[in-house]
């Protein structure tokens, strides 16, 4: 057995946690009708309940937030019900979740827009990606650029958002201020060419994301609040022309509004770590609450980034889709399991709840 200082408790806010080990948000797009997560869902989140935190797949605050076919919503009781299920089941065996919330922006379908409506943006910029909709993928659509009147709807409804993730039993909530997505898009200079007060320099760029979080925390308190930020990731056609001076001042201002975590895509999402350079322990040093640090991390590069004290939490992502016992894996020393990248997106059963736990494993020899 493993003593790594991942399995050592660590106290988030109010809370404790039973390990450092974190899974990610995993887009699986399994919730079916009215965006509701299914029983299939309560499993799923149920079998994976050892990680010290869960963060729930990327969840749309509205139906305009939606960019891929079949994510969940957190914006109708049928929703907040369904997560209630979710909540309940990993709350049971002794596990702690957050939902993230979550708007696209961009990149979206009209497909999946109100009244089949131009996705929103920062500036009309089209991004050169692709969503997820009808079964495959297809050209993200061309946006139009949100008012001024709009973004105090923006905010609003992450703020809803929160309060409703909260009475359908999570822990905390997460904002998606990454991977290219709405907040993302505002804060980097490569898709924000706005000259309003939301465009421009460093500060009013940075200004929806920070308004978005302060509005997040004011409703479900700060110690249930964090966020995710994604500096140097080229994901979804974002960009930004000097992201060091840029996080820095985010960071410093979301360490102002006592946040309890920053979570750092470290590189390219899902990429390499290293893409561009960057001081993410310049982050680190500025921010008093916990760091979770992500991105192509395995059992040996976690726990060297522990114990240099670099982070205080290390989130895994594929390796929790087909280990759902993963932290008792690292423990043993165990063989994972192989990923299956055909079932990441859509489907049932198969590539969700199926794959094997060590016991049920080690039984099928």
């Amino acid at each position: 057995m493993s003593t790594s200082k991942l399995f050592e408790p660590f106290t988030l806010g109010s809370i404790t946690l039973s390990n450092r080990l974190v899974m990610a948000p995993l887009t699986r797009n399994r919730a079916l009708k009215g965006f509701v997560p299914n029983p299939l869902a309560v499993e799923y989140y149920g079998q994976r309940a050892s990680a010290g935190l869960l963060i729930s797949e990327a969840t749309q605050v509205s139906q305009q937030g939606q960019g891929y076919q079949d994510t969940p919503g957190i914006y109708s009781e049928e929703q907040i019900a369904g997560w209630r299920k979710v909540t309940d089941r990993v709350h049971a065996k002794g596990g702690r979740i957050f939902l993230q919330l979550w708007h696209v922006g961009r990149i979206s379908h009209t497909s999946l827009q109100p009244n089949n409506g131009a996705p929103v943006a920062p500036s009309a910029i089209r991004a050169k990606t692709k969503t997820f909709v009808n079964g495959t993928f297809a050209d993200v659509s061309e946006p139009r650029a949100l008012e001024l009147s709009e973004i105090p709807g923006i905010i609003a409804s992450f703020r809803q958002g929160a309060a409703n993730a909260v009475a359908a039993g999570f822990d905390g909530v997460e904002v998606h201020g990454a991977n290219g997505y709405l907040l993302d898009q505002f804060a980097k200079d490569g898709t924000n060419k706005r000259t309003d007060a939301y465009g421009g320099g460093i500060e009013n760029r940075a200004k929806l994301m920070l308004e978005v979080a302060k509005a997040v925390a004011s409703e479900v308190g700060a110690e249930r609040t964090g966020i995710r930020i994604s500096p140097v990731t080229p994901a979804n056609d974002v960009s930004d022309s000097n992201p060091q001076p840029l996080f820095d001042y985010i960071v410093d201002r979301l360490n102002a509004l006592n946040l309890v975590y920053i979570h750092v895509i470290e590189g390219a999402t899902g990429g390499p770590r290293d893409i561009a350079p960057f001081d993410y322990q310049s982050l680190r040093n500025r921010f008093k609450g916990a760091y979770i640090a992500n991105n192509g991390y395995d059992f040996q590069l976690a726990n060297k980034v522990l114990t240099a004290n670099e982070a205080d939490l290390i989130a895994f992502g594929k390796l929790f889709i087909s280990n759902p016992d993963l932290v008792e894996r690292f423990k043993r020393g165990a063989p994972l399991n192989a990923f299956d990248k055909a079932t990441f997106y859509g489907g049932g059963a198969k590539g969700y709840t199926d794959y094997p736990a060590l016991e049920s494993a080690s039984t099928a020899v």
